[in-house]
């Protein structure tokens, strides 16, 4: 029984499932904190370059 344990302890197989497992979920965080800034600097930009080609075209 304890050398199941000391195996169990050291045993480091899965560990880096675990740690891509983590990582992808902080970008999908930093990735929802982003959006909104994000977003509304996009449409910014399309409602700019809308206006601009409104003004060529009459």
């Amino acid at each position: 029984m304890k050398l199941f344990c000391k195996n169990f302890w050291e045993d480091e197989q899965g560990q880096d499932l675990v740690e891509y497992a983590l990582a992808a979920g902080m970008v999908a965080v930093a990735a929802v904190a982003a959006m909104p800034a994000l977003s509304t600097t996009v449409s910014t930009v399309f409602s700019k370059i809308g206006s601009i080609i409104n003004s060529s075209v009459t």
